[in-house]
């Protein structure tokens, strides 16, 4: 993708918030001029107040109680001009604003506070996020792979999606999956199934067996009784993310000299192969419940083939891409727009979905949203 141009960017917010800076002042000196020349009956005084309250919402408190001092000295100004500093009207005029000024300088204190601690939690939150969400390589075996993570912006959380992939003694072993829930939590469900499927995969599990431990890595502990009854002290119910807490995956093993794939679906929705223009949503027949789930019901895993040529294209996502809505509450087309870009490779691919999906929703996704991208290219020789 290409690399933004950061000293353009820069200028052009530095430009911006001149642009906003200068407003307030403007705004006193229109008010100011109008009053002094208005008739005497006519008093324009009182929509000073907008100025500092204007600048409270954007810039700080240092400038926010020097655009009230400036408010206070054009009202002194106008005093002065018709009639006097000890007119009773402009007297009452100039504690407002001063009153006004020292609140709203207050307010944009807090302002000011609360979005730096928004600001640090959210570099934690995605530092996290860099440390268990390991780049995936570009290269594996006969394999090209891209990948991108979108991260939702509401209130600085970011959600538990996952992708990973291992290499084999025969192949490559992918995963993609979706956590339950948002914030640190989601963080840690998510690097316990990284870990357990990191671990698993350089073992020499058949598929369905990998995704059966990785159930038992994750699934909680039923003698731990610390999570059984957690919440029971008297004062709080019972917390239900613990109780329902589960991962949807689909855990794939490509083989490197077989034109197939192996796929189990735990509750997650299906891989898109693209192929000659065609987009195939590769829909199991016996599809598991969540990571997380299988404890309640009896759950028998079971792998299914696919095939996968070269010169195909396998497209893995999670459901913050597809249930991304539109002004109108449309959900996003992603089939139809993959089909579109067929034949463009896995990088530009996905380039164009993650640019043409932020335009979707509005330049803001209400969920994370992660995609995988894999091309199976001719073999040499």
């Amino acid at each position: 993708m290409a690399s933004p141009r950061f000293p353009e960017s820069i200028r052009e917010s530095r430009r911006r918030r001149n642009a906003l800076v200068a407003t307030p002042f403007a705004l006193i000196a229109a008010v100011t001029v109008v009053d002094i020349i208005a008739p005497p009956d006519v008093h324009l005084g009182p929509f000073l107040v907008a100025a500092p309250a204007l600048a409270a919402s954007f810039t700080g408190p240092r400038m926010t109680a020097f655009v009230g001092l400036v408010a206070v000295l054009a009202q002194s100004l106008v005093a002065v001009s018709r009639t006097s500093l000890n007119d009773l009207n402009h007297t009452y005029q100039i504690i407002a604003l001063v009153l006004i000024s020292v609140f709203v300088t207050f307010f944009a204190h807090l302002r000011v506070r609360n979005e730096r601690a928004v600001t640090q939690l959210r570099s934690v939150a995605e530092a996290a996020q860099r440390v268990v969400l390991r780049p995936l390589p570009a290269r594996s075996g006969p394999l090209r792979i891209s990948s991108v993570y979108l991260a939702a912006e509401a209130e600085a959380q970011i959600g538990g999606d996952l992708y990973a992939a291992a290499r084999t003694m025969g192949g490559t072993r992918l995963i993609i999956g979706d956590v339950r829930g948002k914030g640190l939590a989601a963080i840690g469900e998510a690097a316990s199934v990284l870990g357990a499927f990191h671990a698993l995969s350089r073992q020499r599990w058949l598929l369905p067996d990998l995704v059966a431990h990785l159930e038992t890595s994750i699934a909680p502990d039923p003698d731990d009784t610390d999570t059984a009854y957690a919440g029971t002290d008297g004062d709080e119910e019972d917390d239900p993310d613990l109780a329902e807490s589960f991962v949807t995956a689909a855990v794939l093993d490509i083989p490197d000299d077989a034109a197939e794939i192996h796929l189990v679906s735990c509750g997650h929705p299906p891989p898109l192969l693209l192929r000659a223009g065609e987009v195939i949503p590769l829909d199991v027949r016996t599809p598991a419940p969540p990571l997380g789930l299988a404890r309640l019901v009896i759950t028998e895993h079971t792998a299914e083939t696919f095939g996968f040529e070269a010169g195909d294209t396998l497209l893995l996502y999670t459901d913050g891409v597809i249930e991304s809505r539109d002004r109108s509450g449309r959900f996003y087309p992603l089939r139809e727009r993959a089909a579109s870009r067929f034949g463009t490779g896995p990088e530009a691919l996905l380039e164009f979905l993650c640019a043409d999906l932020l335009h979707h929703a509005g330049g803001r996704l209400g969920d994370d949203a992660a995609l995988v991208a894999i091309e199976r290219l001719p073999r040499s020789g």
